[in-house]
C-alpha cells in the first residue's frame, strides 16, 4: 500500500471518529448493524467459502501454467471457447459476489483477458443453479426463467463490452506477456493436476452448500445433511494428494500465494462489509437508510424504479440464496416485477465490498465500467420484463 493511501486512510478514520454523531440513536443502531453484518459474514462465509476460494486462487497462481490460462481465457483466445467456459462457471461454483473474488484475481493476474475474466466474475455468483431453482419455486417460474436467461446473457455481454472498451489495455498486456513453456519432465500428469483442482472445487461447493428451505424434499436436503462428511472425506483425499504428488517447496509456494491473495483482499472486504452494514443494514434490520424508504422507491415499472433497484442491489451484499427471501419480502411490500428482476440480476453479482476488491485487482476505471455495464443491463432487463409480464 502506498504511503499516500495510508495517510488518507488515517485522515478519513480520524474525521469519522471526530464527526460521526454516535449519540444519535439511528447512527448508533447503524454502527451496531455494521459490526453485526461483519460478524454474520465471518461466521457464515469466511471459513466455508472464502478460505477454500483463497486456496484455489493460490493453486491457480502457482500450479496452473500461464500458457493454459492464456489458451482458454487470454485476450487472443477463441471467443466461443473462452466466453462459453467463463459464462457457465456459475453452474459449478455456487458462490457469492465476494467468494468469487479470489478466483477472479487468480485467473486475471495469471494473464486472462479482461473480457473472459469479467464474464467469469459475473457468472460465478449470478448463474447459480440452486438459486435459480429457488427463485422459480418461491417467486414464480416466470421470474426464475427470466433470471436464468438474463444471467447467462449478461455474463457474455459484460465480457464482450469490457473487452471492447479496454481492447488497447488487453493488447498491451498480451504484448508484454512472457511465459515459460511447461518443462518436458513434470512431476504430475494432467489427470493428477485436474483431480487436485477438482477436489478443492468440490470442497468449496460442499462446505458452502446452503441450507434448503424448510419442508424441502429431494436431493438437496440429503446433500446438506451429509455435507460435512463429504467435505471431511475430500479434505483427507486432498492431504494424501499433497503428500504424494507435491514437493515441500511446492506446498510452501502454494501457501505463500494463498496468503498473498488474503492480504490483498481481506482488508478491503472487511471495510466494504462494514460500510454496507452501516448504510443498509442486514435484511430485516434497518440502518442509516431505512428499508421502507427503499421499498417505496421500487414500486411499478418506471425507469427510475428499475434503475434504483439495480443500484441498490449493486451496493447491497447478498449471501448465496439470501436474495430470494429478501425479494419475497420486498415484492410482498409492493415491489414491481421489473425492479425485482433488476435487483436479482445486479445484486448477487455485485456488492460494495466486491467493488472495493475488484478496484484493487484491475483498477478503478475498469471497475466503474464493469459495475456501470451491469447496472445498465439490469435496468434494461427489468423494464423489458416488467413490460412483458404486465
Amino acid at each position: 500500500m502506498k504511503e499516500r493511501t495510508k495517510l488518507l486512510l488515517i485522515i478519513l478514520t480520524f474525521i469519522a471518529c471526530y464527526y460521526i454523531p454516535w449519540n444519535n440513536e439511528i447512527v448508533r443502531r447503524s454502527g451496531l448493524e455494521a459490526f453485526m453484518m461483519l460478524q454474520e459474514y465471518a461466521r457464515q462465509h469466511v471459513l466455508t467459502c472464502l478460505v477454500p476460494a483463497f486456496f484455489i486462487a493460490g493453486a491457480i497462481a502457482v500450479f496452473v501454467s500461464q500458457a493454459a490460462v492464456l489458451k482458454y481465457f487470454g485476450a487472443t483466445a477463441r471467443k466461443i471457447l473462452s466466453y462459453s467456459v467463463a459464462s457457465v462457471s456459475g453452474t459449478i461454483l455456487a458462490v457469492c459476489s465476494c467468494t468469487v473474488l479470489p478466483l477472479f484475481a487468480g485467473i486475471y493476474t495469471r494473464g486472462a483477458g479482461i473480457g473472459p475474466a469479467t464474464a467469469f466474475l459475473y457468472s460465478g455468483p449470478a448463474i447459480n443453479v440452486l438459486a435459480i431453482v429457488l427463485t422459480a419455486r418461491i417467486l414464480g417460474w416466470e421470474l426464475g426463467l427470466a433470471r436464468a436467461i438474463g444471467a447467462v446473457l449478461f455474463a457474455v455481454l459484460t465480457g464482450l463490452l469490457m473487452a471492447f472498451f479496454f481492447r488497447k489495455d488487453d493488447a498491451a498486456r498480451t504484448a508484454g506477456e512472457i511465459y515459460v513453456p511447461d518443462e518436458e519432465e513434470k512431476r504430475r500428469t494432467l489427470v493428477q493436476e485436474s483431480l487436485y483442482m477438482l477436489t478443492m472445487v468440490l470442497i468449496l461447493i460442499f462446505a458452502a452448500f446452503a441450507k434448503p428451505a424448510p419442508g424441502s424434499t429431494g436431493l438437496w436436503p440429503v446433500i446438506f445433511g451429509a455435507k460435512w462428511y463429504i467435505t471431511g472425506a475430500l479434505l483427507i483425499v486432498l492431504v494424501l494428494m499433497l503428500k504424494a504428488w507435491f514437493t515441500k517447496d511446492e506446498r510452501v509456494n502454494w501457501v505463500q500465494s494463498t496468503w498473498g491473495f488474503m492480504k490483498q483482499i481481506f482488508p478491503l472486504l472487511g471495510a466494504g462489509v462494514l460500510v454496507a452494514g452501516f448504510m443498509l443494514g442486514r435484511p430485516g434490520h434497518s440502518a442509516l437508510i431505512p428499508e421502507h424508504y427503499i421499498q417505496s422507491l421500487v414500486g411499478g415499472n418506471s425507469l427510475w424504479a428499475n434503475l434504483f433497484a439495480s443500484v441498490s442491489g449493486a451496493l447491497m451484499y447478498f449471501a448465496t440464496l439470501t436474495e430470494v427471501p429478501i425479494l419475497q419480502g420486498l415484492i410482498g411490500a409492493g415491489m414491481g416485477k421489473g425492479p425485482a428482476l433488476s435487483l436479482l440480476l445486479a445484486g448477487p453479482a455485485l456488492s460494495l465490498p466486491n467493488m472495493l476488491v475488484i478496484g484493487g485487482v484491475m483498477g478503478v476505471k475498469k471497475t466503474v465500467t464493469f459495475c456501470a455495464i451491469i447496472v445498465v443491463l439490469s435496468t434494461i432487463a427489468g423494464m423489458t420484463y416488467g413490460w412483458i409480464a404486465g
